[in-house]
């Protein structure tokens, strides 16, 4: 599993996450908004993935202070654009991910939109739901947030 931010991403590295963010996103899921965005350059932004042959098999990004929506406090960190190739779905890839993102950030509090089906593996790691169900991108979405003393 490699962890980097922006500016050490290489060429190659920032094509990967393009390919495979656009591949499920656009291609499978068919989301017509905006997936490459200001948050994936910014310095304070890490990217997180896996990979094997066939290029990154999973990824996710982890934002730095997040905004929650619904209470508009600060929440040290979000964790987003979390996706794992198709061949590969069923590993716990993404599980993989979510682990080393907790352990990097320890009780740093994180605030996330689940698509409403994984909830599930959020929960493993002490993401509990707020707030009411939300269309985002045509999916629904529920807000979901991890407390310093849960988890």
């Amino acid at each position: 599993m490699i962890a980097k931010p922006w500016e050490q991403l290489t060429p190659d590295e920032v094509f990967e996450m393009a390919k495979l963010r656009s591949d499920v996103f656009y291609l499978e899921q068919k989301i017509t908004e905006e997936e490459l965005d200001r948050f994936d350059r910014a310095s304070s932004t890490r990217h997180y993935w896996i990979e094997d042959a066939g290029g990154f098999a999973a990824y996710l990004r982890l934002v730095r202070d997040a905004t929650d929506e619904d209470t508009k406090s600060a929440t040290s960190r979000s964790i987003g654009r979390v996706v794992v190739r198709s061949d590969r779905r069923g590993e716990g890839l993404a599980q993989l991910l979510m682990e080393r993102v907790v352990a990097d950030l320890g009780a740093d509090s994180l605030l996330l939109h689940s698509q409403v089906y994984v909830t599930d593996l959020y929960h493993k790691f002490g993401f509990r739901e707020f707030g009411e169900q939300f269309d985002e991108a045509g999916i629904p979405h529920i807000a979901m947030r991890r407390q310093p003393d849960q988890g």
